[in-house]
């Protein structure tokens, strides 16, 4: 690969409203420019939602992605089964969603197939801001003991062209050192390093970092 590039993090203003970032990662009012009046009232009634719900299940079946892929159970939450639709079998690596449109995102969660229930809903809310949906990129958990922690296996078998590691520390996969929230640019691929949903969760500042550099990175 070339040699690393870094981007320093561009801080937003002081006083962006905080909303944005307030309630499970809805950055869609970033983008679609609503009045900060609309977007208190929604992120209040989400909040009401959410904490009337602490207790929910969190299990969640996906909608196919229309290839001949086989569905599996992926994991048992309060007595009944969750069945993900686009987790893909098979391979040489196990993963969800499709790779074809070069975007892949690489995480490492012990406990759960591929994200924790709060970060699976601020990562479908992140996407979907930028117009994608968990069907259309790549997700890889690397604490799947059948998935190679192998970059040039990575990349050979997906053959991404924008890499996004959540919470994955790149030496782990035997990259140099990234900065949060910068890249490594390669022939074929860019890496963007950033936290996990969780990290951000506790952290307004990695929240605001993050939607900043990452909206940026998957426009470009």
């Amino acid at each position: 690969m070339s040699n690393l590039t870094t981007d320093n993090p561009v801080a937003l203003q002081t006083l962006m409203d905080e909303t944005i970032f307030g309630n499970g990662f809805d950055f869609q009012a970033d983008l679609s420019g609503h009045s900060l009046q609309e977007e208190n009232s929604v992120h209040a009634q989400a909040a009401i939602v959410q904490a009337s719900l602490t207790t929910k299940d969190t299990s969640y079946v996906a909608v196919g992605i229309g290839e001949a892929q086989q569905a599996v159970p992926s994991q048992v939450v309060s007595g009944s089964h969750a069945v993900n639709h686009l987790e893909v079998l098979g391979g040489e690596f196990i993963y969800q969603g499709n790779k074809e449109q070069g975007i892949l995102f690489i995480l490492r969660y012990e406990q759960y197939p591929y994200f924790s229930p709060a970060a699976l809903e601020a990562f479908e809310k992140t996407i979907g801001a930028l117009k994608l949906t968990k069907e259309t990129v790549a997700v890889l958990n690397l604490a799947n003991s059948h998935n190679p922690n192998d970059f040039k296996r990575i990349m050979q078998f997906f053959q991404p062209t924008k890499i996004i590691l959540l919470g994955v520390e790149p030496a782990s996969l035997k990259l140099p050192f990234i900065e949060h929230n910068s890249y490594m640019k390669g022939r074929i691929a860019t890496v963007f390093n950033t936290f996990s949903f969780e990290e951000m969760f506790v952290d307004v500042n990695k929240k605001k970092l993050f939607w900043n550099e990452f909206k940026t990175f998957i426009v470009s």
